[in-house]
């Protein structure tokens, strides 16, 4: 399950870019885009520093 980005929320300024160890975050049009969900290692380092709350694992259907 990749990181979702709650693009409502998102204010673009780079957290998630900067705490991601393996670069699943870009940052396009102002807002963070999931760019390589693959990457992604489950640490929850993006969720803990979104400071609003933007990025979830949540499941969907």
């Amino acid at each position: 399950m990749a990181p979702r980005v709650d693009k409502s929320r998102c204010i673009g300024c780079g957290t998630c870019v900067a705490v991601c160890p393996t670069g699943v975050f870009e940052i396009q049009e102002g807002v963070s885009v999931v760019v390589h969900p693959d990457a992604c290692i489950h640490c929850r380092a993006c969720v803990l520093n979104c400071p609003e709350n933007a990025i979830s694992f949540k499941k969907t259907k």
